[in-house]
């Protein structure tokens, strides 16, 4: 990325921690990425930070400060030559920043982007180098959870570093909760999207994407995140050697069957043994870095604008990345607030979103209501508008929904949870009887605690779909909250 050098500029500082300013490499809407130096052992690093108005004590999973700290826990932890290695997290001015390795390179997907065509050569050893840098993170108890070429860095001398670990998973910690929907949707593992539990195998089927983009040039699936969800459920890409222009050849075709299976234990069960797969399938040793060759004379990166000075925007909101400012009639911290709450089922997305449903309501009962149609996943949509009814100070259901008819056809499909999915459509009235008679259930589960835990979930709502489901979220076991969820559907 070019640098913007100067540090005049009063909106950024000079110095942080001790480490001392002298570029800006890009601004987004979580923050900037500086480049700096460190006078202890005279290096150049990068200087990732948050803004300043976001909430820096945040725990909540997929809150911004809380995935920033999660990235430096995550790759923290990780010395390989293919991760970009995390040498320190602090705080000063009220900025919080992590100091990381400095990389000279592009994104894969800035190559992808300019149409560079990998060989049939090149395609393994990147490959090749990729998942020797997700085993040795897997083998450290760490998911990177959103593998795409844009987390991806190629480097001049044929090397290449994974980036990115903000919605990484720890192994036994809870960083990041698995039934939380994150990442990139185009790159998603089925369970990414089902909400069900999730383990290394989400990196093989993301590892699996980014191959069927070096072979034919685009993404197995596309589409609205909606037709999205459905076709990583439920469909079969095409396989590359049958799509128009890729001219690979077949053996790639099972290779990449068996990384975007459907169920993950039909996926590879490591990076190693996909990594031997392509082996298999070239049937040579493989060159890892032969790419060189193609990116020296791939077209350089087209010259950008100079960046704009930093602004304290709210996060995304009103950023070069979402176009025109928010709606007028809207507090900004209203929308920041949506989008925080959206953004924990959907991602990234959430602030376009956001942006879009702001432009076409009036309220801010509305505003969640028509947010929680994108949400798919029945029991993740009724936990959004659950937690949007404490912000909201209403009781809120999806646009277009009256109570007895179901939210959105087809859900059971989508949740591949028939308990789940008959809970989400319930209609009928929250009464205290229904409280009671929920709080005998949830108490075979938690004990003694179920009264207040019933108590505090039924507090502001009307409705049983988001009462069974916040109930639901106390029990930890997948197995016992479907249970749970299908004795709960059986009242009247």
């Amino acid at each position: 990325m070019p640098e913007r050098p100067g540090m005049a500029d009063s909106k950024h500082p000079a110095q942080l921690g001790k480490y001392r300013i002298t570029a800006v490499l890009g601004e987004g809407a979580m923050g900037v990425v500086y480049k700096g130096f460190d006078p202890d052992i005279q290096r150049t690093v990068a200087l990732k930070t948050i803004r300043q108005n976001l909430d820096a004590d945040d725990d909540s999973p997929g809150a911004p400060a809380s995935r920033f700290r999660n990235e430096a826990q995550a790759a923290g932890r990780l010395t390989h030559p293919g991760i970009v290695a995390v040498y320190d997290f602090g705080r000063d001015q009220h900025i919080a920043y992590i100091a990381m390795e400095y990389v000279e390179g592009r994104s894969l997907a800035s190559y992808l982007s300019s149409k560079v065509r990998f060989t049939d050569t090149d395609i393994p050893g990147i490959m090749s180098q990729l998942l020797d840098a997700l085993g040795h993170a897997h083998d450290n108890g760490v998911w990177h959870r959103d593998v795409k070429p844009a987390n991806i860095i190629m480097m001049a001398n044929g090397r290449l570093k994974v980036a990115d670990f903000g919605i990484a998973r720890i192994e036994s910690t809870q960083l990041t909760q698995t039934h939380y929907m994150v990442g990139t949707p185009s790159h998603m593992a089925p369970e990414q999207f089902l909400g069900k539990p999730m383990d290394r195998r989400v990196d093989i089927y993301g590892a699996g994407v980014v191959l069927y983009q070096l072979l034919t040039g685009r993404a197995p699936f596309a589409g609205t995140t909606e037709a999205l969800m459905y076709k990583v459920v439920n469909e079969l890409p095409p396989p590359p050697s049958s799509v128009e222009g890729a001219d690979r050849p077949g053996w790639f075709d099972a290779i990449i069957a068996r990384a975007l299976a459907k169920r993950a234990d039909e996926r590879y069960d490591t990076a190693e043994a996909f990594k031997q797969a392509l082996i298999d399938g070239a049937g040579q040793a493989i060159d890892d870095t032969a790419w060189e060759k193609t990116l020296l004379m791939a077209p350089p990166r087209p010259a950008r604008a100079p960046m704009a000075p930093s602004t304290i925007a709210p996060p995304s909101l009103g950023s070069p990345s979402t176009g025109s400012p928010p709606p007028s009639h809207w507090d900004k911290a209203q929308l920041t607030q949506a989008e925080l709450t959206l953004a924990k089922h959907v991602g990234p997305l959430a602030s376009v979103l956001v942006r879009r449903a702001a432009r076409e309501c009036s309220d801010i009962n509305e505003l969640y209501s028509k947010l929680a149609e994108q949400v798919s996943d029945p029991r993740a949509r009724d936990a959004f508008l659950g937690q949007a009814s404490l912000v909201a100070g209403s009781n809120l259901r999806t646009a277009g929904a009256t109570r007895g008819t179901p939210s959105t056809a087809g859900s059971q499909a989508a949740s591949g949870s028939r308990s789940a999915a008959a809970a989400t459509t319930l209609g009928g009235p929250l009464d205290d009887a229904v409280i009671d008679k929920a709080q005998a259930l949830l108490a075979q589960h938690v004990g003694p605690i179920a009264k207040v835990l019933a108590r505090r979930a039924a507090t502001g709502i009307d409705s049983r779909a988001v009462f069974f489901n916040r109930l639901a979220e106390a029990v930890s076991d997948p197995a016992a909250r479907d249970r749970l969820l299908a004795e709960l559907a059986r009242l009247r």
